[in-house]
């Protein structure tokens, strides 16, 4: 086996390695906050669920999309008259 060959295959095999793992990571809530779904205006949201159309913050496209979330103070959700789970 030639160098060149051992070189691409130990890179091959570390790119591999790496992307198994970056699909698994899930980040976490900042401190003291939580997801309340359906409050964020039009681009506006933090993100989106699942179900969503897009999945990358300030993409909403209509107010209060019951898919899309902010992020807000934990135990204020239900007073702004959001959800903590998409619907």
């Amino acid at each position: 086996m030639s160098q060149q060959t051992v070189i691409r295959a130990a890179m091959a095999a570390a790119f591999a390695l790496g992307t198994l793992g970056a699909g698994v990571a899930q980040a976490k809530d900042p401190a003291g906050m939580e997801k309340c779904f359906g409050i964020a205006k039009a681009g506006k949201n933090d993100c989106g669920s699942s179900a969503t159309k897009h999945s990358c913050a300030g993409q909403s496209k209509t107010d209060n999309d019951p898919k899309d979330f902010r992020y807000v103070k934990t135990g204020t959700c239900a007073r702004m008259g959001g959800k903590l789970q998409p619907s």
